[in-house]
């Protein structure tokens, strides 16, 4: 006998993380370890084309736990924003490397940073150290071919420098195996405005709240909002809109929202970030929704198991939300298969969207595709024990006529 079917149609919204590639990944991912999962776990999951939908997304349908929920998935977009972004040449994006690392460290959030997470801060200095050994690599190819023309000519010593622009033009053509050009462009986004929201991507978050209201007026079981890394702190300030504007109906589906992999402290920490910090606080004690924060120590590039809310220096009494938990990858992977990825750091950063091998309460597809709503199936569930609780951010604004940092 089955469990009490709670959801029969369900309503996700995936909001990646700075992502320049067609959604159509996530949809591929989505079928692949869906299917990896449930051969482990022992249930089943069809995917089927979204027809006629405006935006990009798959439909699914998930035979568990005796019961059968039919889900809507959608990717909400902003890559062609991302795009937009890391279209700058190489003199351009080196600009952007002093402005970016003068952003955190005048501000004093790099050191904040450090003493939450050494993983992403290592993540976000990689870019910086990198693109500066390329271009010291460049010059020192540079002085040696022009030691070897200064004996045909002292002034053709000079020419040596040509081989700079291609050298580094041969670097950032591999970017793909090295990451280096994105990572920066990802934290150059946010810190070039020192946490405040470009106007565009602004834009594009008023956009997604009318969708997700939309949604909200229909008749689904639960719309489950999943914001992944950078899509993690979006979905905060989406979601404080919509519940600030009163477009989330008493009556309506239950309204759900998943973090994973989340890098809020790296925008929060920022003095600019009262947009941010005043939706963390708001959201975090709204009984209009259910909202678990999943990371994993194992993930380096995600402040694992640090209370977005907490750590911002923003909790308010009566807070709430979130309910913090590990993915647990030392556990939740078999031996074999962790040490396989452990040194993957990319891959090990979209896990949490992956089949685990012994997987635990965790299981992103059971809550995307199960019968039980995000809230229920949580229910009861404490937060890790490892949890990082202390406010460490020094600015702690909410809004213009309170800038004083802490």
């Amino acid at each position: 006998m089955g469990i009490e079917q709670r959801v029969k149609c369900r309503k996700v919204f995936y909001i990646p993380g700075y992502d320049p590639i067609h959604p159509r990944r996530y949809r591929e991912l989505y079928r692949k370890e869906g299917r990896a999962q449930g051969g482990i776990s022992g249930y089943e999951i069809a995917l089927a084309p979204k027809a006629g939908a405006e935006r990009y997304g798959w439909h699914v349908t998930g035979q568990m736990d005796g019961a059968e929920t039919e889900t809507d998935f959608e990717v909400l977009v902003w890559s062609d924003i991302v795009r937009d972004s890391m279209g700058l040449g190489i003199l351009a994006t080196y600009l952007q490397l002093f402005r970016t690392a003068w952003a955190y460290i005048a501000s004093g959030a790099l050191w904040r940073l450090m003493k939450l997470r050494k993983g992403p801060v290592i993540a976000a200095l990689y870019p910086v150290v990198f693109l500066l050994v390329q271009l010291a690599l460049a010059l020192l190819i540079a002085w040696g071919l022009g030691r070897v023309l200064a004996l045909l000519h002292p002034l053709a010593a000079w020419g040596g420098l040509a081989v700079v622009p291609a050298i580094l033009e041969w670097f950032r053509k591999r970017d793909g195996k090295f990451f280096a050009y994105y990572l920066m462009h990802d934290y150059a986004y946010s810190a070039q405005s020192k946490g405040a929201n470009p106007p565009e991507l602004e834009a594009r978050m008023a956009d997604f709240a009318d969708v997700i209201a939309g949604a909200l007026g229909q008749e689904f079981d639960e719309v489950l909002v999943v914001g992944h890394s950078s899509g993690a702190h979006l979905g905060v300030s989406i979601l404080a809109d919509l519940i600030r504007a009163g477009r989330v109906p008493a009556d309506g589906p239950a309204l759900s929202f998943l973090s994973l992999g989340q890098v809020v402290p790296m925008v929060s920490f920022l003095p600019r970030a009262d947009r941010l910090r005043a939706d963390l606080r708001y959201l975090s004690a709204r009984d209009e929704l259910a909202w678990v924060d999943v990371t994993a120590p194992g993930d380096g590039c995600a402040f694992a198991l640090c209370d977005p809310v907490a750590v911002s220096g923003v909790a308010p009494e009566g807070k709430r939300w979130p309910l913090v938990i590990s993915a647990a990858f030392t556990q939740t992977l078999s031996p074999a298969r962790w040490k396989e990825l452990r040194w993957r750091f990319f891959r090990l950063h979209f896990q949490y969207l992956c089949a685990f091998d012994r997987v635990g309460d965790y299981d992103y597809f059971r809550i995307t595709a199960g019968p039980m709503t995000l809230g229920r199936r949580f229910e009861g569930r404490q937060p890790s024990k490892s949890r990082i609780e202390r406010a460490v951010s020094k600015y702690v604004s909410v809004g213009e006529n309170d800038p004083a940092p802490a």
